[in-house]
């Protein structure tokens, strides 16, 4: 088996205000919308970051637990660490719940967080060294 990750999915409870927060709020892209059921972006070469209704989930996946925060991060990596503040502020416009401000890390980055309108947690980060460099274009 390759070594790669193709499609990050998401399952979210209100479609509409996620549409909102990434599409008005954010400024992004869709790859594919389709109403009612799923949101989907193009967020680098071959990988795909799928938004779907609870509901349309639901059949396929089965039932969908909530609460507390969930057990992993999401990360948008940025080339200086400026652009952490930049990209912090347009989550606020957008309307995130919660935004962090960034702070110097012990790893010798500059991140700092914000979550999505079901919590989904994003680090915005500039990692230094090698691995800026794999994931930053």
């Amino acid at each position: 088996m390759d070594q790669r990750l193709s499609l990050v999915t998401l399952v979210v409870t209100d479609l509409d205000a996620t549409r909102r927060f990434y599409l008005d709020g954010l400024g992004w892209e869709s790859y594919l919308d389709v109403s009612g059921e799923v949101l989907m972006f193009q967020v680098g070469p071959h990988l795909v970051l799928s938004l779907w209704d609870e509901t349309a989930a639901l059949e396929e996946i089965g039932p969908v637990t909530r609460g507390g925060t969930p057990p992993m991060t999401l990360a948008h990596n940025v080339a200086e660490p400026g652009q952490v503040d930049t990209v912090l502020d347009d989550a606020r416009r957008a309307g995130a719940p919660t935004v962090g401000d960034a702070v110097e890390r012990e790893w010798g980055g500059y991140s700092g967080y914000f979550t999505d309108p079901d919590g989904f947690l994003w680090e915005v980060a500039y990692a230094p060294g090698e691995l800026g460099e794999l994931v930053v274009p």
